[in-house]
């Protein structure tokens, strides 16, 4: 069965009532009576959604996109195509946030459904589905419509959320908090974990910075593992996610829309920013850098420290800041050493 989403939906609304709200303006009252019920990234629509486009660097996107309307700069409305409903306005992004808390208006405040018990058992929602000889510890709060899988553990003051499912023969460590996520089997999630929470969106603007509401998901293979105080962020749109196998260090952050392949190794202070993509059985060294949208291929090798600005083909070893491969890199720290020594054979100093 489809999961049902951790956001509940509104009602649909007409683009007359999406362009009074963010702002926008349209070419004709007839524009306004056309209805949408959803939103999505230009290459994702379909005929009841909305979208939203920046520029024309997105101009492929937008004349093979099937939404029903487009936010759109008054510069690039001539970008649109014909059965395209243009909503114009002056900041495209800041209106498609806007018109996802049109649209789910949950998303736009954290809600508290956690069931009441006596103090210091564990809590668990009357709704929730516990499955055979799961144990829950003291503290642990299993939320609405969640779903446990057989033989997982929640440890003491963990926090299964709402509608969150969580595969057989798990583990989830004390205090780890597990929200708007589906987790496969034989996962294990170490003390202090964070999965699910808001992904790090705002749209900057002279007023100040509009948060984005982030209504995506995490969606975790089997056999995966996450250190302890690592954190995963779930999708703006679409969803973060991990493939199966993979192990994951404590003190990792993976932000929203993140996909991560099987069995990768990252290991701790690893930070991957938004839409990175890791091919399969990739290896990023202790404290390297993702840059957000970049593609590492499978097989790839980041050491420790490195600073990953562009693509990585499969295979790759890379190292330094920014990235290059290896033997480059260790050319360039010989000859800084060599560089050193010379001075010191000059002057008598200390080596850089």
């Amino acid at each position: 069965m489809e999961h049902p989403g951790f956001f509940d939906r509104g009602n649909p609304v007409s683009l007359r009532c999406v362009a009074d709200a963010v702002g926008g303006e349209l070419n004709s009252a007839d524009d306004g009576l056309a209805e949408v019920d959803d939103l999505r990234a230009l290459n994702d629509a379909s005929a009841t959604h909305l979208t939203f486009c920046t520029g024309p660097k997105y101009a492929k996107d937008l004349f093979a996109t099937k939404a029903r309307a487009c936010l759109i700069k008054p510069s690039d409305v001539s970008l649109v195509p014909a059965d395209v409903v243009p909503i114009i306005t002056d900041a495209p992004h800041r209106a498609f946030a806007m018109a996802i808390g049109l649209l789910y208006p949950s998303s736009l405040h954290p809600e508290e459904d956690s069931p009441h018990a006596t103090i210091g058992g564990p809590l668990v929602h009357p709704t929730a589905k516990i499955g055979e000889g799961v144990t829950i510890g003291p503290g642990a709060v299993i939320g609405r419509e969640a779903k446990i899988g057989a033989g997982t553990t929640i440890a003491a003051g963990a926090v299964v959320g709402y509608r969150v499912f969580i595969g057989a023969d798990c583990f989830v460590g004390p205090g780890a908090s597990v929200t708007h996520a589906l987790v496969g089997n034989r996962v294990t999630l170490h003390a202090g974990s964070r999965v699910g929470q808001d992904g790090f969106g705002y749209v900057m603007s002279p007023e100040g910075h509009f948060k984005i509401p982030q209504i995506g998901r995490v969606v975790i293979g089997d056999g995966v593992d996450l250190g302890a105080n690592s954190t995963v962020d779930r999708g703006f749109l679409t969803d973060t996610k991990i493939g199966e196998g993979t192990k994951i260090d404590n003190l990792v952050q993976i932000a929203h829309n993140v996909v991560i392949g099987r069995h990768c190794i990252i290991i701790s202070q690893t930070g991957i920013a938004g839409s990175a993509q890791l091919g399969d059985f990739v290896i990023l060294g202790a404290q390297s850098g993702v840059v957000e949208h970049v593609k590492i291929g499978d097989g790839a090798l980041i050491a420790g420290m490195a600073h990953v600005k562009d693509d990585v083909p499969s295979g790759a070893r890379m190292g330094g800041t920014p990235a290059r491969p290896f033997n480059e890199w260790a050319r360039e720290i010989a000859a800084v050493r060599r560089l050193g020594k010379k001075r010191q054979q000059l002057d008598g100093s200390s080596p850089l």
